[in-house]
Parts: C-alpha cells; structure tokens; sequence
C-alpha cells in the first residue's frame, strides 16, 4: 500500500515537473515597441520561432494587427515565429497622426512611408540573429501592397504574401517591387470580386515573369477578401506555404531503356528444318 502511494506521488511529481519544462521551453508572445528611421514608435506583437520561420504580418486599410488573431495562431501551432505590428496611423500607432488624416495620393506620402514601418521589423528580427532568408513578409490589402513594395529593397527575402493585393492602394504601387524581387510570392484573391482578381493576375503575371513560374503561387476563393478570405478559406495553404514557399523542381521523365538488340536471323540448318513446320520453309 505503502509502496503504491509512493509511486502515485512520484509520478505526479514527474508529471509536474515535466508540464513546468514544457511550459518553459515554449516560445512566449510578446509585445514590443518598433522604432522607425524617421521617428514612428509602431506596436507590435513578436513570437520566436520554434523553426526556422519568422513571418511579419502588414494589416490591410483601417484595420490593425488585431486582425491577425486567429492567423496567429495557426502559426504558433505549426511553430513558425512573428512579427504582427500596428502600421503608422493605425492601432496602438497613433502618437504622430491617423490614416485618417493621411494624404491618400503622392508617391511620397505616409502610406508610402509604411516601408520604413516593415523595415523596421525585419530590422529587429535581424537584431535577433534571423536572417533575411529565414523572412517572410506577409500582407493584406494595403498591407499586401507595403510587402510588395517593400521586397524590392530586400531581395534575400524567403518569401512574402500578398492576400488581395491591387495594383494601387493610396498611391502604393506593388508592380516595381515584383519586377525586382525574385524571390517566392503568394497571391490571392476572391473570384467574387472581379476587379480585385483581375489586379491580382496581373500581379501573378508580373511576378510569374520575374521571378518564374515555381517560384509563384495563387490561390482564390468564391468570396470575401483580405482578413475574412484568409481566415475562412486560405489559413491552411498558407501555412503550407509558409513551410514550403518554393515548388520543388520535378524531376525528369526517366529515359526509356533501349531495347535490346535482337540477335541477327540465320537459315536453319538442315537437321533444325526438319523440325520446323512446313509453312515457315515455304
């Protein structure tokens, strides 16, 4: 009796001790504040890695890095890090201004600018010894938009996402950015939405041109767009993508073997004629 409380309380001990390492050794989110070269204080939301993934999450238009929730979680589930932070003028990111007060046109506008924003996280990443090639920018909307423009200074990326990108968002152009970067790109968009599939395509084509076919992939949907797609429809293939941006190379056809050369016919000698039937002598 003695001996099987023992044992009951020893594994239970075990048990705990084990539950405390696990809980230790998980990664933890955590909030931080991104500082921009020309004086934004963004917030953001930052998770290490458990692979050898970090993806930095650019909100579409009016939203914030709340939107990213559920795909958050996806990502921590299949141990890939992030980066989620609020763009300038959005969220928690208000100390200089609104978007609300933003100038919507001008190639030099604060829309523009979001670019020092996405910097500045991959920035910070690269101050936790991530590489470039171990990045992956990924955005919606107005979002998509910034990542697109981004990539073109940052050509090592692994990858970057694009959920309902347009060929212009508040003057926030992404075709530049996908005619120099030659890394992996992600598109998608809803079919239900005729005039954003048909700018997503025209990305696809611009990417498909750049960086080549295995390096492009696109996914659609029958409606919704931007944080709503991703989250009914895409989260799975993009996680997938995520692991494996690049489409591997197929393999060759393997060569036929040749066939063996037939050894050369010769008359039968009188003793084999005598066996063969009488047709094939005639």
């Amino acid at each position: 009796m003695l001996f099987s409380r023992l044992s009951k309380l020893v594994g239970s001990i075990a048990a705990c001790l084990l539950t405390a390492v696990t809980l230790w050794a998980a990664p933890q989110e955590q909030g931080i504040t991104l500082s921009t070269k020309d004086g934004w204080s963004l917030a953001a939301t930052y998770l290490p890695a458990s692979k050898n993934t970090t993806v930095v999450l650019l909100h579409d238009l009016g939203k914030s890095k709340g939107e990213f929730a559920s795909f958050r979680k996806a990502l921590a589930k299949a141990g890939f890090g992030y980066v989620a932070l609020d763009l300038r003028g959005h969220g928690q990111s208000t100390g200089k201004g609104s978007y609300k007060s933003f100038a919507k046109e001008g190639t030099d506008n604060p829309y523009n600018k979001m670019m020092q924003d996405v910097l500045a996280a991959v920035n910070f990443l690269k101050s936790k010894g991530i590489s470039e090639s171990n990045i992956i920018l990924l955005g919606a909307g107005l979002g998509a938009n910034v990542a697109a423009k981004t990539a073109g200074a940052l050509p090592n990326l692994k990858g970057i996402g694009l959920i309902s990108p347009s060929v212009n968002i508040r003057d926030v152009l992404p075709v530049p950015g996908l005619r120099s970067y030659r890394g992996a790109v992600l598109l998608a968009a809803s079919a239900g939405e005729r005039k954003g599939f048909l700018e997503a395509s025209i990305l696809r084509n611009v990417a498909f041109l750049t960086a080549g076919g295995g390096h492009v992939t696109f996914l659609t949907a029958y409606d919704l767009s931007s944080h709503e797609m991703l989250d009914k429809y895409l989260t799975a293939s993009v996680i997938q993508w995520v692991g494996t941006p690049v489409r591997p190379n197929l393999l060759p056809d393997a060569k036929p073997a040749l066939a063996k050369k037939a050894p050369a016919q010769t008359e039968p000698s009188a003793a084999d004629a005598d066996l063969l039937p009488s047709v094939l002598m005639e």
